[in-house]
């Protein structure tokens, strides 16, 4: 039995819990896929289309193992006078999948997880976070041509970057969207195809380097109660317009005349509430788009921003969990390299979207109390021994999955805080210690 069947026959189990498991990557949803995408295989091969879609995923799940031996893993091969395929037609079936169909699949994949994954709210808004990171890419031509290089004018970066930004539902850390480029691109411009998918009655924290007003205003009125938080930068020129608390201001900031070009609907002002309040001895100043003091209290919003540091705990997850701190990405060439993303930010979805169902079926716990390290190598296992289980049985260990959950929980978490400090840089060589007179 294959993997993608014995996924078919949980959904004929189908309890309240995992009721969308199956849903992931059905047939139907793969089908559909590759039909927007345009992508279809005419000729009969041992690796179609639709099972590619699930090396692709394989490659984030068995960082450990190479692409042929991933599509081993996952039994996914139709049958033919070989066990096992050659590596070359694996990347040639990579080159006819493309990264379209997988982009396509964690659009649908995310907008049903988020149906099914129940969201709390703050005052009637669900929280999010929008941050940036940057991905290492094998040093090819191709790569160094198409995403470019960080550096300054003494050094230059070994490898070529990928930027991404995503949109966080910071409760779960499922991805709402994402979007990424050539990291010679800012995360600004990265942010503005995230826009019309993020949801209306929502909250979104940024971090400082995205205070764009053009973007915020857009954000803002893109949809309904679309609201934002962000840091104030350092030497904002602002009006205050009235004083609507302790440490509350109605202020009013101006566009740039750059950014009245680039932000061509955007007013030329913006008016934004200004909180200041002292954080363990130091002061904070934050900018927000809820102006309406009785719906949201200024004391609530000013410790929100903490919560920004979620969506840093997911980078974490897939960098050094997921990848094995194996920072370069398998793909030699752009479109792969797209494609790999594409399937790695399914796969975090993936692993979240169950750990979402672990913690509900705890009921006291959230979904970010589950230990992303431990609780993955315990999902990634059961889905490998999947295959093997008998039909019948399948129930059985959907509820030991659940019933494992409460073993991944994680203690409290601290109030720690270290300030920033530059380490010093580790030496390859050993030391000798001085002598002593």
């Amino acid at each position: 039995m294959f993997l993608r069947q014995a996924l078919n026959q949980v959904h004929n189990f189908s309890p309240e819990q995992l009721s969308g498991l199956s849903d992931l990557l059905s047939p139907e949803l793969v089908e559909q896929c590759l039909q927007e995408s345009g992508v279809a295989t005419i000729r009969k091969r041992r690796l179609p289309m639709e099972m590619m879609v699930w090396s692709v995923l394989g490659m984030s799940l068995y960082r450990h193992l190479s692409m042929d031996k991933v599509v081993s893993q996952l039994d996914i091969l139709l049958p033919g006078k070989k066990p096992f395929v050659a590596p070359s037609a694996v990347i040639q079936a990579r080159h006819r999948l493309g990264s379209d169909v997988m982009e396509a699949v964690f659009n649908h994949t995310q907008r049903l997880w988020h149906r099914k994954t129940p969201h709390p709210d703050w005052h009637g808004l669900t929280l999010h976070a929008v941050d940036g990171v940057v991905w290492r890419t094998p040093d090819t031509k191709s790569n160094d041509e198409h995403f470019s290089r960080t550096g300054n004018k003494t050094t230059i970066s070994d490898y070529p970057q990928v930027r991404m930004v995503c949109h966080m539902e910071l409760t779960s850390h499922l991805l709402n969207s994402a979007s990424f480029d050539s990291v010679s691109k800012s995360e600004v411009d990265l942010t503005i195809p995230l826009i019309e998918q993020s949801p209306s009655n929502s909250l979104t924290i940024f971090d400082r380097g995205f205070y764009a007003l053009g973007l915020l205003h857009k954000w803002q009125t893109s949809g309904d109660e679309k609201h934002w938080l962000l840091p104030l930068r350092k030497g904002a020129q602002y009006t205050v317009l009235s004083k609507v608390g302790r440490g509350q201001e109605l202020v009013e900031l101006k566009l740039s005349p750059q950014a009245q070009k680039k932000w061509v609907d955007a007013p030329k002002t913006l008016q934004a509430r200004l909180i200041t309040k002292t954080i363990k001895g130091k002061e904070v100043r934050l900018l927000t788009s809820m102006i309406d003091t009785m719906k949201y209290p200024g004391a609530d919003i000013a410790e929100l921003y903490s919560h920004r540091w979620e969506i840093e705990l997911g980078y974490r997850e897939m960098k050094q969990y997921m990848l094995q701190n194996q920072l370069t990405l398998r793909s030699k060439k752009p479109e792969l390299v797209n494609q790999e993303l594409w399937g790695m930010l399914v796969a975090y979805n993936l692993l979240r979207f169950m750990m979402c169902q672990m913690a509900y079926h705890q009921k006291s716990v959230m979904p970010y109390q589950i230990g992303f390290k431990q609780a993955s190598l315990f999902l990634v296992g059961q889905l490998q021994l999947l295959p093997a289980v008998a039909p019948g049985r399948i129930p059985e260990v959907i509820n030991y999955i659940l019933d494992m959950s409460e073993s991944f929980v994680l203690p409290e978490r601290r109030e720690r805080s270290y300030p920033r400090a530059v380490k010093k840089r580790p030496c390859r060589y050993a030391t000798r210690p001085p002598r002593r007179r």
